[in-house]
């Protein structure tokens, strides 16, 4: 299949004059377009193919967006005032700081879009459980396991049994965050912050916590911590360490596959 391009100026230029005179475009291929910082104002947009369009900052005003394939676009700080997105697919959409509070989302589709705590939905709408990511969001279970994450705000989020093995959660928050059962296997966890998470039973093979911040998480056990890499964690308690430290010597002996590092040693080197 040809790689898909984004579209060339001329066509750029074709879109935006026919955005400001309030043409139809309904079904329209605007794959990748770029509508950072741009007004629409009662545009009809339905059933729009915008997959990975840049609609970063965009006022939107009375446009009609039902239906429209939004897949991985991002519409960070976007202001969305009576726009209807009735059906559409919001998967994998970057919400965070969007302002969605006059916004018809009867049976959007949420699953993987991620929000933040600057990101404003209507009344009454239960965002934390729609499938979308984000601080207190309801994921238990969720396969997380292809998702980018890095730098994430899953602060209070719960994750109990969720798949993340060999997600990249670098520098994510996940303070607070409940990952009882969790499978992190090969999970990178490089800088995040776990601030008092819930890690009971946890698989931590392979994982990548250097520089991690694990001051307060709370386990009585964990599935596993072979190679696992503990160097430079912050606020690891000795309590904890030492409860690390009792895992069997076959776990503690093997080495992380990108630092070479047995778990061990890393333990010992703090």
């Amino acid at each position: 299949m040809p790689k898909r391009e984004p579209p060339d100026l001329t066509t750029k230029t074709q879109v935006l004059n026919m955005l400001e005179s309030g043409e139809e475009m309904s079904q329209q291929d605007l794959y990748q377009f770029d509508f950072k910082g741009i007004s629409l104002n009662g545009n009809t947009l339905r059933q729009a193919n915008l997959i990975r369009a840049n609609l970063t900052q965009v006022c939107f005003t009375q446009v009609d967006l039902s239906e429209a394939d939004l897949r991985g676009a991002t519409l960070s700080h976007a202001t969305l005032s009576g726009t209807c997105l009735r059906g559409a697919c919001l998967y994998r959409t970057d919400l965070s700081g969007a302002d969605l509070r006059e916004t018809d989302l009867t049976d959007a589709q949420f699953q993987g879009a991620r929000y933040d705590s600057q990101t404003k939905f209507p009344q009454g709408f239960t965002y934390k459980s729609c499938g979308a990511i984000g601080p207190g969001a309801n994921l238990n279970g969720a396969a997380l396991n292809t998702a980018n994450l890095q730098y994430a705000d899953l602060q209070g989020a719960s994750l109990l049994g969720a798949y993340l093995g060999g997600t990249d959660l670098t520098g994510a928050n996940l303070g607070q965050a409940r990952l009882s059962q969790a499978d992190l296997r090969k999970a990178f966890l490089t800088g995040a912050s776990l601030r008092d998470a819930r890690l009971n039973g946890a698989n931590l093979t392979g994982v990548d916590l250097r520089a991690a911040d694990l001051t307060g998480i709370e386990f009585e056990t964990l599935e596993s911590i072979a190679g696992a890499d503990f160097s430079l964690v912050q606020g690891l308690s000795q309590e904890n360490r030492d409860r690390l430290l009792r895992h069997s010597p076959q776990e503690l002996q093997t080495r992380h596959m990108l630092t070479l590092k047995t778990t061990y040693e890393t333990l010992k080197q703090q």
